[in-house]
């Protein structure tokens, strides 16, 4: 074999070698497209990224490894926004939520091991098709002027349940800044200021029951490149909806929570 044939076979197996190196597998790269899109949802609304990761993620990777590799991403996003916008936080109403929804928890746990999930989450997103279908065909819900202790309280218990059994803590939230017409701005920095410790929470129970293991921190690291650019995408998104329009997203955004939840209770998957 010539010198020049050689060259060339060295040449082509080192292509071939680095090529092998730089190769993302297919199933990293859909866990980083479904961050990022995840990402965007909750860094533009505020909300809505856990039920759209999770059973998406549970397709590519187990379901012990994308929730925990979900409530991770949750705390990076709320941490950048809070330090973002903290001017924008309704830190008495994010206080009095995160201590209701401590109380809320533990009903959520038992339920979760309950015969009724399914009748729950069918119930559940009925009642936010409907509110939310009120609202949009312009019977517009109850408007709290300032914080109201009781709502305050009903809402953060909720949320709490919800979140205990189904990781879902973010309707009764959203349905509580509805009430309280915070702008856009507002409305995101302060559901962050609540899902800040709210995550933090979380991922402690996830670390003690010994579920934040080396593939969680992987494909962490792997999809924060995306993440921060879907967080500072969606914030630029959130500063440009206002008033009326913005509200109109958040109760399409439910009624979507709704269906989903309605099509889990009646198939039993996603």
């Amino acid at each position: 074999m010539t010198k020049a044939a050689n060259a060339g076979g060295l040449f082509l197996g080192r292509n071939f070698l680095f090529a092998s190196e730089i190769t993302i597998d297919t199933t990293t790269l859909l866990v980083v497209l479904i961050v990022f899109v995840a990402t965007l949802i909750r860094s533009a609304f505020g909300f809505g990224e856990g039920l759209l990761a999770v059973p998406l993620l549970a397709f590519v990777i187990p379901i012990t490894v994308a929730a925990p590799l979900v409530v991770l991403v949750s705390i990076t996003i709320a941490g950048i926004v809070v330090v973002q916008d903290w001017k924008k936080i309704h830190l008495r109403s994010a206080g009095w939520l995160v201590l209701s929804t401590l109380l809320g928890i533990p009903l959520g746990l038992l339920l979760l091991t309950s015969s009724h999930q399914r009748l729950v989450k069918g119930a559940l997103g009925l009642i936010l098709i409907a509110f939310s279908a009120y609202s949009l065909i312009g019977r517009a819900p109850l408007e709290l002027k300032r914080d109201n202790r009781v709502w305050l309280w009903v809402c953060g218990f909720c949320a709490g349940v919800l979140g205990g059994a189904y990781g879902m803590n973010g309707p009764p939230l959203v349905i509580y800044g509805a009430m309280r017409r915070w702008s856009a701005q507002h409305f995101r920095a302060t559901l962050q200021g609540y899902f800040l410790p709210a995550s933090i929470i979380g991922m402690a129970g996830y670390w003690v029951a010994g579920l934040w293991v080396p593939a969680v921190t992987h494909y962490y690291l792997v999809s924060l490149p995306a993440t921060l650019v879907a967080v500072f995408v969606g914030r630029v998104i959130n500063h440009r909806m206002h008033g009326e329009a913005f509200l109109k997203y958040i109760y399409l955004g439910l009624i979507c929570i709704g269906a989903l939840l309605v099509i889990r209770a009646t198939t039993g998957r996603l």
